[in-house]
């Protein structure tokens, strides 16, 4: 049985969690769960909203690509979006902008784009168009003047490939979805706020910020940098008073050349002719 893949539910999840403005109601300017379809209804035979289960003969949603031959399984690998219109930074966006933006996408060939064989929309109401990956196809049936179809090669879905960073790009257009840029430099600002002020369990040891215990102990790099300049200062103190003092005991030092001198070394430290004089000098002082 064809079934709906996680990652075309994902897009649909995404669409209808901001394009369907009032959730407790059906409303014709909302996008509603019924407009947004990934399986073909029991009777739908051949193309991308079947599976291997219904595909058709010589079918052009496989034989055309290797990527749709290698990737058929029992998933669909497509998505109608049907009417919407919101507002949003001051305009208004519809069925028509959002396809005309996607098919724009498609042709400047973003990287998000790379897995879309096809899109079939109107671009005004009146004319049913298809931008064509491998150019076999130019137009549709008259049901795109009110809905979009957007074809995945197989091989994507089969991969389980994220396929909602285009529609995510588009909501981020519009407004309608804050830039993940933005919310990914918030995150690393509040980390980076928390770990100052707060600290965080790979923030090492604890210590109190002021040095007395009159502050809570913290493991912020604040409190740490706090604490290390106290510790800086303290022994700034410490060597100034250190440094105007005089290490220097002379006798201490005299005393202590002193005691290391025997007689013996005295005399064997005297060349013999200094010997005789001091000798000849001990001598003289003594007789008289």
């Amino acid at each position: 049985m064809t079934r709906a893949p996680a990652n075309l539910m994902a897009v649909r999840s995404l669409l209808l969690a901001h394009l369907n403005v009032d959730k407790t109601r059906v409303r014709d300017v909302d996008l509603e769960p019924a407009e947004v379809g990934i399986v073909g209804d029991p009777a739908h035979r051949g193309g991308y909203h079947c599976g291997s289960d219904r595909v058709v003969s010589n079918d052009y949603s496989v034989v055309e690509s290797s990527r749709d031959r290698n990737g058929l399984t029992l998933d669909a690998a497509a998505l109608d979006v049907g009417q919407f219109r919101v507002t949003s930074g001051g305009r208004t966006h519809d069925l028509r902008s959002f396809s005309t933006w996607c098919v724009g996408q498609c042709t400047a060939g973003a990287a998000d784009t790379r897995d879309l064989r096809e899109i079939i929309y109107s671009p005004d109401g009146r004319v049913v168009r298809r931008w064509d990956r491998l150019g076999r196809r130019t137009s549709g049936d008259n049901s795109h003047l009110w809905h979009t179809h957007f074809s995945f090669f197989r091989d994507s879905i089969k991969a389980g490939r994220d396929q909602t960073p285009l529609f995510r790009r588009y909501l981020t257009s519009i407004g309608l979805l804050e830039d993940e840029m933005s919310e990914q430099a918030e995150r690393e600002i509040h980390s980076v706020y928390t770990g100052m002020f707060f600290g965080g369990s790979s923030m090492g040891r604890s210590v109190d910020p002021d040095g007395s215990g009159s502050q809570k102990a913290s493991n912020s790099l604040v409190a740490k940098l706090d604490y290390a300049m106290l510790r800086i200062d303290a022994l700034t103190s410490q060597l100034t008073a250190l440094a105007g003092r005089d290490f220097t005991d002379e006798p201490a030092i005299v005393q202590g050349v002193l005691a290391s001198l025997t007689p013996e070394k005295i005399a064997a430290a005297i060349p013999p002719t200094m010997a005789r004089q001091v000798a000849d000098e001990l001598a003289r002082r003594l007789a008289a």
